[in-house]
């Protein structure tokens, strides 16, 4: 019998990072499912992100959790991929300024790879894997991104990551400058979110029906 036809589903959500917590709480409110958090679970597991690629970490965590948890669990992994930098930082966005720093660490230690670099030459990208696995090992995949361009000093005081320094041209905004509501309507996460009713279809459920 499908996880997904079985009375009060429940969907693992498997971050410890806050505010990805909270933007999937808003992005996922239509879909029929229970959230849960690892801290809900009591799981307090690391899953080492040793992939070469954010389809690789999403897929390690989303199954990993999904064991552990032993219900359907949703991962996601995260990058920012700036052109003049070769695709970096990518799927080392988090440690990109080395283990146990902070955002702001992370925003200031791109900016300085940046130096000198002109600013049509700072286009970049936020990419989004989302991985969504079943206990017994089946695990569904999609994506999302969002273009745009790395300023040159941080400007906003919302979003998180490197949000403060992603300019989007069409708003005149960098992420952190956006309400929860418009980033949602143009995130990466966001465009990655809108295909988990597909995907749980795919696992074998109907989300309409839970």
């Amino acid at each position: 019998m499908s996880t997904f036809n079985r009375p009060a589903a429940r969907l693992l959500l498997a971050t410890n990072n806050q505010g990805k917590i909270k933007e999937y709480r808003r992005l996922l409110r239509d879909v029929p499912v229970e959230l849960v958090t690892l801290a809900d679970l009591g799981i307090t597991t690391e899953v080492s992100e040793e992939g070469e690629s954010l389809e690789e970490n999403a897929r390690l965590k989303a199954m990993a959790y999904a064991v552990e948890g032993r219900m359907v669990a949703l991962a996601d992994d995260s990058g920012l991929e700036v052109d003049a930098l070769g695709g970096e930082p990518g799927p080392m966005s988090a440690r990109y300024a080395g283990e146990g720093v902070s955002d702001s660490d992370r925003v200031n230690y791109l900016l300085t790879r940046l130096e000198g670099v002109p600013w049509e030459k700072r286009s970049a990208r936020f990419r989004c894997v989302i991985a969504i696995a079943m206990p017994e090992g089946k695990v569904e995949l999609c994506s999302g991104e969002c273009r745009g361009f790395i300023i040159f000093e941080p400007r906003g005081e919302s979003g998180f990551g490197y949000d403060p320094v992603f300019y989007l041209p069409e708003l005149g905004k960098t992420m952190a400058e956006l309400s929860m509501e418009a980033k949602n309507r143009v995130s990466h996460r966001s465009r990655a979110v809108s295909q988990v009713p597909r995907l749980l279809e795919r696992l074998g459920g109907e989300p309409a029906g839970l």
